[in-house]
């Protein structure tokens, strides 16, 4: 079987006897009294990596979220949220609703539409969060005006950068759609050397803060948090879950460590890989896909008389596993293909030949049953 459903873009899969042993799978304690050893570097690496000062590490960006907004609650803000913010960003934010703290929403990457609401509201200061890349339609956020707007009112800015991180990096003419680096869009969008042009107090520090899972592009089943030192350490003395729950464990740290180092090793040349096999998907369907994207999860747009589930099922039947979801705006059922680096030309060129095929085959059908 096919596989087209994986979000492991770079390939890293991190099998058990590529990885060195640990004495302990977990110390019995809380990180908030002795991290896992290895934790240190992988956040002093991850920190370099992203443009972050400082980065902790947290079980799950989940975890992460509900301890960033319930330390956020404490402040004057108002928390704006881009339309279509992945639902974990989200439920972290309910800590702080759960307070009063206002949530408002504003237009899918609309920078525009952000500034109107917030000249329409009283002076809070805004908390505004999106996620660095939408992978259903697409785009990156307009992170940089997004940045202003918050600055402009002492406000800070949350990227749920988990897409990104593994995938895009520094912007290089030599590197083509997905950067060098692969450090996540605080790179991609230069953000790290906007900070100074921006004005921030004790709120803020650095103006950004981004949150990301390493279990996509790294493989590793653990998140971070960066932001300016300042921030990370009042987040790091405020953090309940770095009290109450479990660190991410010895195994988990050590797969973040050797995809950090397989990343530095030849990250770039996978980053090639992956675009390469994109192109070749893409080229082979450049009318049924649903967005002008070169990002590994390729959507399709079919016609209307295509039964998306039908579909599915069809191409179950030769062997290829896709992913049947919802389309956000409107629910009907849609079909996704993840690329990763491990995929073979000859096996992307299968799953091209059968789509084609088998929208063929069906549009053929509801002829006949149309002159029936």
């Amino acid at each position: 079987m096919l596989d087209f459903t994986s979000a492991l873009y770079l390939g890293f899969e991190h099998a058990s006897w590529s990885l060195p042993g640990w004495d302990r799978l977990t110390l019995g304690k809380p990180a908030a009294l002795e991290e896992i050893p290895g934790s240190q570097q992988v956040q002093r690496e991850l920190a370099a990596l992203t443009g972050c000062e400082r980065v902790v590490l947290g079980s799950s960006t989940l975890h992460l979220f509900c301890d960033l907004f319930a330390m956020l609650a404490r402040r004057n803000v108002t928390i704006w949220m881009d339309d279509a913010t992945y639902p974990i960003a989200r439920w972290g934010a309910d800590r702080a609703v759960a307070t009063g703290v206002p949530v408002r929403r504003f237009a899918h990457h609309d920078a525009g539409a952000l500034r109107r609401e917030l000249s329409n509201v009283p002076a809070d200061r805004p908390v505004i969060v999106t996620d660095g890349y939408c992978p259903v339609r697409g785009t990156h956020a307009p992170l940089r005006d997004y940045a202003r707007c918050a600055a402009a009112r002492n406000g800070l800015l949350v990227v749920d950068d988990t897409q990104a991180l593994g995938v895009f990096g520094r912007r290089a003419e030599s590197m083509g759609a997905y950067g060098t680096g692969g450090g996540g869009s605080i790179q991609y969008f230069d953000l790290h050397h906007c900070h100074s042009e921006l004005h921030h107090d004790d709120l803020c520090d650095s103006g950004i803060v981004v949150v990301s899972s390493l279990a996509k592009a790294f493989g590793a089943p653990v998140a971070m948090l960066g932001g300016s030192h300042a921030f990370v350490e009042r987040f790091h003395e405020s953090s309940a879950t770095l009290v109450h729950c479990s660190p991410p464990s010895a195994s988990a740290i050590a797969a973040a460590q050797r995809a950090l180092q397989m990343n530095w090793q030849f990250g770039d040349g996978l980053r090639r890989r992956l675009v390469e096999r994109v192109v070749r998907f893409r080229r082979g369907l450049a009318v049924l896909l649903a967005a002008e994207s070169l990002f590994p999860v390729q959507s399709l747009k079919l016609p209307g008389h295509i039964d998306a589930p039908a579909l599915y099922r069809r191409l179950i039947d030769r062997g290829i596993r896709s992913v049947l979801h919802r389309n956000s705006r409107d629910g009907r059922p849609r079909i996704s293909f993840v690329l990763t680096a491990r995929h073979e030309l000859r096996e992307i060129d299968w799953a091209v030949k059968s789509l084609v095929d088998l929208m063929s085959r069906m549009r053929s059908r509801e002829c006949i049953g149309s002159l029936g």
